[in-house]
């Protein structure tokens, strides 16, 4: 893996710069959103806009994408389209708006047949052929827009096949020769894996399946293989995450093909929106607090008790989760511990929803011990800040995180995290322990690295015994608090990537 050379190549507050960049997402917040890709589709475009990258994004139009609320206009230079899907032309109209509060044009490609469903993403016979034609037709909307991108940013498998198709299907178009390809992995735990009638449906030549293997993995077709080949840059979202890719326990299979892209694969943190995560600010919060003034988080650490039904104690901790109840996110080594855990003096609030023996595991709890637990079942935002504001202490005992984004807004809040040594947990909290044993006092949270409960549970009897050390605990919050967590400085490193990509 690449580190990034020393802070003189990274550029700053450039306007007016040269280069033109389509962004590639199947997700866009608030457009649609599953998961942190949303956020990151939402939220980097502006950002690079502001530093002067003539940026432009492309998603589906879903079925629930409301072009009345967003004010979408149909694009009439465009008009129909024709896209060829499995030997069928599909028709494909464009309808163009702009990111909220931003003057980022986004294009939203509208084939009713494929997107206009219950859901995002699917499990339907057609799953591929559904994200085929969002990428033949976001390349073929830019032919007839005649607008040629210096660079094109792909996100995930769902637009794994743009490199191939750029280099192979459409390199009859010359406007494409001196496109540049970066290629983003939000999670490599889905790849976009179909069988080989998918090549027929995109028009793959079969030499890339039999020959080179440049699209083959385990005997099917592999999306997220052929962009990790095909792209110029590969990258992910922290530089922790971007180490564990290359080993067999993180890669998911394609470890070895990152190993042969190693020197052109980098990792970078994702930011948090500031206009919707501060303390200062919270529009959900009924108390605002700052690091210099944290009497609001009491004030917030009540409030959020009496919703959540459990009693305040000030000398008692707050354990908070905001989270999928799935194994991923630390649940099968929290599940032989959470007995012990509540022999602390602590209490747990938790909202979430997932796999039902966790769900159900943690209703057992909470009739246990009603005074200790509670947890609300399914999804509520403005709970999900109450929790980050009221909690003393924030759990994140993931398997495996690629970068991570509720610890970045405990810390923000002066909620003390509590992680898993992984991915982007790793980059953004320093055990308070470890690093005062070497003489420093920049620690803002406790972690473990072993995925084990054991590991887990004594990670929160740290904190739990630190809560009671006032002067220390305040100290960890404000280490937190300081941190600038924002887009701007990941934007930064995204525009050199950029320029990295072109110089290729």
């Amino acid at each position: 893996m690449t580190m990034f050379p020393p802070g003189k190549w990274y550029c700053k507050n450039n306007t007016g710069i040269d280069m033109k960049v389509a962004f590639v997402a199947s997700e866009v917040v608030p457009f649609a959103k599953t998961g942190g890709l949303a956020d990151v589709a939402g939220a980097l475009p502006i950002e690079m806009k502001k530093m002067g990258v003539d940026i432009k994004v492309f998603m589906p139009k879903y079925y629930s994408v409301d072009e009345h609320k967003y004010k979408l206009k149909y694009l009439d230079s465009v008009g129909e389209l024709r896209i060829r899907v499995n030997g069928y032309p599909q028709p494909v109209s464009v309808y163009t708006g702009f990111l909220p509060n931003s003057n980022v044009e986004i294009f939203f490609i509208d084939a009713p047949k494929y997107f206009h469903r219950s859901s995002i993403y699917t499990n339907d016979w057609d799953e591929d052929e559904r994200f085929i034609l969002f990428q033949k037709a976001v390349i073929e909307v830019m032919q007839r827009l005649g607008w040629a991108p210096d660079l094109i940013h792909c996100n995930d498998w769902q637009t794994g096949l743009i490199p191939l198709m750029i280099r192979d299907n459409y390199n009859w178009d010359r406007m494409f020769d001196n496109t540049s390809i970066i290629f983003t992995i939000h999670n490599i735990g889905y790849q976009g894996v179909f069988g080989i009638d998918t090549l027929r449906k995109a028009e793959i030549k079969e030499k890339h399946f039999y020959e080179t293997h440049a699209i083959e993995h385990g005997g099917a077709v592999n999306f997220m293989k052929a962009a990790i080949l095909y792209s110029d840059i590969i990258n992910t979202v922290s530089d922790t995450y971007a180490r564990e890719l290359l080993s067999s326990e993180y890669g998911a299979g394609m470890h070895y093909y990152l190993w042969q892209r190693k020197d052109d694969l980098y990792g970078i943190l994702n930011g948090i929106d500031y206009d919707v995560w501060d303390p200062e600010r919270d529009r959900h919060l009924p108390h605002h607090y700052n690091r210099e003034n944290l009497s609001g988080k009491t004030e917030n650490k009540k409030f959020m008790l009496e919703k959540m039904h459990l009693p305040y104690h000030p000398d008692v901790p707050v354990v908070g989760m905001v989270t999928r109840m799935v194994s991923q996110k630390g649940f099968d080594i929290l599940e032989p511990v959470i007995f012990e855990l509540m022999q602390y003096d602590l209490q747990f609030v938790i909202l979430g929803s997932g796999e039902s023996k966790y769900e159900e595991m943690f209703n057992h709890v909470a009739r246990i011990f009603p005074h200790k637990v509670s947890v609300y079942l399914g999804y509520n935002n403005e709970l999900a800040h109450l929790i980050e504001a009221g909690a003393d202490i924030f759990l994140m005992p993931s398997a495996y995180e690629p970068c991570g984004l509720n610890q970045m807004y405990s810390l923000l809040y002066g909620t003390v995290p509590v992680v898993r040594k992984t991915g982007g947990l790793a980059d953004t909290v320093f055990d308070w322990d470890e690093t005062s044993y070497h003489g420093h006092d920049y620690g803002n949270g406790f972690s473990f690295n072993d995925y084990a409960g054991w590991a887990l549970s004594d990670a929160v009897k740290r904190a739990v015994n630190r809560f009671h050390d006032k002067a220390t605990w305040t100290k960890i919050q404000q280490n937190g608090m300081k941190m600038d967590l924002s887009w701007k400085g990941s934007a930064e490193k995204y525009l050199e990537l950029y320029k990295r990509a072109m110089a290729k």
